[in-house]
């Protein structure tokens, strides 16, 4: 039903967004779909500013870009798991490059461990990265965002943070925070008049980056695992739309049932879509 409302929205929508002269920080930039992203941005006449804290792999993501036709790109290593190396980070962005217009949140990390498996360590490791790096970033950036009534603020977060999920308790918090977070800051924005600054929220299945490790799903019909290029494109295309949820592929919303069943019915349809086995295929340890 939702799916089909915001696919007659789509058909009637106002005209994208121009990229043109937008500065767009991404981090995670290094691989996967932070650089697939930077990629799909780069002919688009952005400045493209890469966080990550593999640098050979950034510097690859800038040479790719430029290669694409992106004219201005800005390289800078940054640990987002550490705060003060965001905000010393983003202040170096914001005296070299300009006030990012086009945050993309991108960085994260999953673990694959049973709750009990995972330290104290391990959640606040999954945690730093995944939920309060966006945090930061947010704090970093937004005001100058808000002081001009102009950007857009994009989230990966994960289908993970709609549903609870086999093997995925930290990771999943750390989404649903995500998610949480996200939609206070919309509101907020709305109800202060800040109405040009706009919200995304990404919250996709498994796609085949070095995140995933290998995971296959076993039912590929219905919850097939996307190619990071294929991703990167729904993500622009998204963010073009100025859509507000991106959730990806439609099966997720089959899975977000699971809240509206009896506690077997729901078990059940994540044992039909075997979940289970092909985590603990792709993260179990024999």
């Amino acid at each position: 039903f939702f799916l089909l409302i915001e696919n007659i929205f789509c058909i009637f929508s106002r005209r994208k967004k121009s990229f043109a002269g937008e500065i767009v920080l991404i981090t995670g930039s290094a691989n996967g779909i932070g650089r697939q992203v930077a990629l799909k941005l780069a002919p688009l006449g952005v400045t493209l500013v890469l966080w990550d804290i593999d640098d050979e792999g950034n510097k690859e993501t800038s040479r790719l870009a430029q290669q694409n036709g992106a004219n201005r790109v800005f390289v800078y290593h940054c640990d987002c798991s550490r705060r003060e190396d965001v905000y010393e980070q983003a202040d170096k962005v914001r005296k070299e490059v300009g006030d990012v217009t086009i945050l993309i949140n991108n960085a994260g990390i999953l673990m694959g461990k049973k709750f009990c498996e995972l330290t104290d360590e391990d959640f606040e490791k999954t945690f730093r990265i995944n939920f309060f790096s966006q945090v930061w970033t947010c704090k970093a950036f937004l005001p100058a965002m808000v002081a001009c009534n102009r950007g857009h603020l994009v989230s990966t977060a994960s289908a993970a943070g709609l549903i609870g999920l086999y093997r995925t308790s930290d990771y999943c918090a750390s989404k649903s925070a995500i998610i949480g977070m996200m939609e206070a800051i919309n509101s907020e924005l709305y109800h202060e008049g800040k109405r040009g600054i706009k919200t995304t929220i990404i919250c996709p299945y498994f796609i085949s980056t070095r995140l995933s490790k290998g995971f296959k799903s076993a039912k590929p019909c219905l919850l097939p695992v996307y190619d990071p290029e294929y991703a990167a494109s729904r993500i622009v295309d998204a963010i073009k739309k100025e859509k507000f949820y991106l959730i990806m592929p439609p099966a997720v919303y089959l899975l977000g049932l699971k809240i509206f069943l009896p506690r077997k019915a729901a078990l059940f349809l994540e044992s039909y879509v075997k979940f289970p086995e092909s985590m603990e295929e792709a993260f179990g340890q024999k």
